[in-house]
């Protein structure tokens, strides 16, 4: 299978490093446009160079997404797009008699709201053209509920709910609304939190490997994902050849949900 991107443009969100960035790079090898976004110019910009080093076609967006001013800044820059990746995040890790309303909706704004306000914005678009494809980044903590994320995990399940009344929103239009589902993955994030490990002698994959055994046991992988083979289930997804995809959420969690769904 070969997937064609060519003319079209394709924005990730929070695409400087771990699954969006391997994301933006393979909608880059596809021929698309790609949008890179990140809170901070030089994360934008040593993304950007990481991109064009292999001859892809990409423009950079430095805006924290968490409010409105800051989706505006966004969309003033590209009002136009066939493609939204909405993976930014944010993740208040804390006991629940230990968070906050700040923590609770910093993690609402961040997650879900961003994704509302942009789809706002370019669905009309999308459905103008007759194509589109709207992608949401969940985690198997949507499903698997983890205590000490309960913010995390209820605003990504909420994402499940926002695709598939967008999918029936825009049924017909050519346009599409899914959502990915990864499980644990070796990104930025889980590298850092593996590093201890890393630090007495074991490798990075066998650290993964670990910590699934003893945190995802469910798994049926027994190692975590890597970003790249996170981000080819999301390229996958924006194509042509999943047009009959809408609605949808497409796990590549390793198995560690434990539901036959």
């Amino acid at each position: 299978m070969r997937i064609d991107l060519t003319g079209k443009t394709a924005i990730v969100t929070a695409s400087t490093k771990g699954i969006g960035l391997a994301a933006a790079k393979g909608f880059a090898a596809a021929g698309a446009r790609v949008v890179i976004n990140g809170r901070i110019q030089a994360g934008v910009d040593a993304a950007l160079a990481e991109i064009r080093a292999g001859g892809g076609d990409a423009r950079g967006v430095a805006a924290d997404l968490s409010d409105l001013a800051g989706a505006r800044i966004l969309t003033d820059a590209v009002p136009r797009a066939d493609i939204l990746v909405n993976s930014v995040f944010h993740v208040a890790f804390a006991d629940f008699l230990d968070l906050s309303d700040e923590d609770w909706n910093r993690t609402w704004e961040t997650n879900v709201m961003t994704a509302v306000r942009l789809c706002r914005h370019y669905l009309p678009g999308m459905e103008k053209a007759g194509w589109g494809r709207v992608i949401f980044i969940s985690s198997e903590s949507a499903r698997n509920i983890q205590p000490q994320l309960m913010p995390y995990g209820a605003t990504k399940l909420a994402l499940h709910a926002v695709s598939r009344g967008l999918a029936k929103r825009v049924a017909g239009t050519g346009v599409t609304s899914n959502v990915v589902v990864p499980g644990p993955t070796l990104s930025d994030g889980i590298t850092r939190m593996l590093q201890p490990m890393v630090d007495a002698g074991m490798t990075l994959e066998d650290a993964g490997k670990a910590f699934v055994a003893s945190h995802r046991a469910s798994s049926t992988i027994k190692r975590m994902a890597t970003v790249d083979e996170v981000a080819s289930m999301i390229i996958y997804v924006a194509s042509p050849q999943a047009a009959a995809t809408n609605g949808c959420a497409l796990r590549c969690d390793g198995g560690v949900i434990d539901d036959v769904n």
